[in-house]
């Protein structure tokens, strides 16, 4: 799927979860904290929405962010200092499960918002060093080396050590009631 294609169908996403969820464009720009104009360009295609932009209308429509990303293995969005690649999603009955890479660029911090309750966030580190978790209790890990903290509040994603850093974060979801 080309980056057209996949604008496209992340538009048609955030209609579809929008419209089921009986919210105007205005009251869904509005509860997520970006312009009007500018989700009425994401929904149309014709916009590339950040990934703090989009995790902003995920975490308002409740649903995971793979959801809006079509569930495309592949699809990657970027924000400051931080590019990520959805690898693979899965749902059932337990929830969803999404698995990311992570690409961090040293000096830049990306500053996560809180996701829904029940959410929980684990990290590899698979190159470098990085600081992560929640915010104010974030852990360095260096290559290697896992943590797991719950993604219900604010946490953070840096590369410490002046260097790049990778990782693989896997976010699981709880089933929607």
């Amino acid at each position: 799927m080309d980056d057209g294609a996949l604008r496209t169908a992340l538009g048609a996403r955030v209609r579809a979860a929008r419209s089921a969820r009986g919210l105007s464009l205005g009251v869904l720009a509005e509860r997520a904290g970006i312009g009007k104009g500018s989700l009425s360009e994401i929904e149309n295609g014709s916009r590339n929405p950040t990934l703090s932009t989009l995790y902003a209308l995920a975490d308002t429509l409740a649903v995971p962010l793979s959801r809006l990303l079509a569930e495309h293995p592949g699809a990657e969005l970027a924000g400051p200092g931080i590019t990520v690649r959805l690898l693979e999603t899965t749902t059932d009955d337990h929830g969803t499960v999404e698995v990311y890479a992570l690409a961090l660029v040293p000096g830049a911090v990306h500053v996560s918002p809180g996701h829904g309750p029940g959410v929980v966030e684990h990290l590899l580190v698979t190159r470098g060093t990085v600081r992560a978790g929640r915010s104010g209790h974030e852990a360095d890990l260096g290559t290697g080396e896992a943590t797991q903290w719950p993604a219900d509040g604010e946490h953070t994603y840096a590369a410490v050590a002046g260097e790049p850093a990778a990782a693989v974060l896997v976010i699981r979801t709880p089933p929607t009631p």
